[in-house]
């Protein structure tokens, strides 16, 4: 290494001494001064493990929020995780009694598995289904809301996120579309089915499910900044999901 790249690389940490990190991932712990940008959202991605703001919301809620937390919903249970995040996965296989991953497409799981058809999977044997951004990719999210709850137990939860427009009622689907061209124009990504709206808890409560929905002001100020559960920056794409919600779904 020359003399210059140490002058260089010193007096770049000596600079990031004279700024405290102003923002920590609650999920792999690194702590910096902004996190990365994706090609929508700036300053929401962590550099390391890529946590985005609906991960970071979802652990901040079991970590936090009464009646919502690890020990409730996940010790000790057993738990099918759907399309599995690893980031997520490290802090839900240690606590489970039973974890089970699942993907229809993936080999790294221990199920392949339809959510719109889960036969693999019995009646009322599940306590935790989780799913992040799934069910725009599902041909009917109907069906496949209809068999997660068949696999919980009465009283089992599902924790769902999906992405939401901003400012839409109504979620928006339309089966003509069928290129990855229309697909990305229509619902913002080229195997979306549908972009939902402020009517997903509805349709969580017509599937049989009492729900909680989980958003940014349920935490603090200084853990929305420091966590970034918010983007700092809102994106101006017409398709932007900036008010992102994690949805705990509890079968009645």
């Amino acid at each position: 290494m020359s003399r210059l790249t140490v002058k260089i690389r010193n007096r770049f940490y000596r600079h990031l001494l004279r700024y405290p990190a102003r923002v920590q991932c609650n999920l792999c712990g690194w702590t910096g001064l902004l996190f990365r940008s994706d090609a929508w959202h700036p300053r929401t991605v962590c550099p390391k493990c890529g946590s985005q703001v609906r991960h970071r919301l979802m652990l901040a809620a079991m970590q936090t929020l009464p009646g919502l937390g690890m020990d409730a919903l996940v010790t000790g249970r057993h738990v099918l995780h759907l399309a599995p995040e690893y980031l997520l996965t490290r802090w839900l296989k240690s606590r489970a009694g039973k974890y089970t991953t699942a993907d229809l497409n993936r080999d790294d799981v221990d199920l392949k598995l339809d959510m719109c058809n889960m036969s693999a999977v019995t009646d009322d044997s599940l306590d935790l289904v989780i799913a992040c951004d799934v069910l725009e990719h599902v041909d009917d999210d109907g069906k496949a809301l209809d068999e997660v709850l068949r696999v919980l137990r009465p009283g089992g939860w599902a924790i769902l996120t999906v992405p939401q427009k901003d400012g839409l009622a109504t979620t928006y689907q339309d089966t003509s579309i069928t290129t990855d061209e229309g697909r990305l124009e229509a619902f913002g990504q080229h195997d979306h089915l549908r972009i939902y709206g402020d009517d997903f808890p509805d349709i969580l409560t017509n599937h049989g499910f009492a729900v909680t929905t989980v958003t940014e002001a349920d935490f603090t100020a200084a853990a929305r900044q420091r966590n970034v559960l918010f983007p700092p920056v809102l994106s101006p794409h017409p398709l932007a999901t900036n008010y992102r919600k994690v949805f705990f779904a509890r079968k009645t």
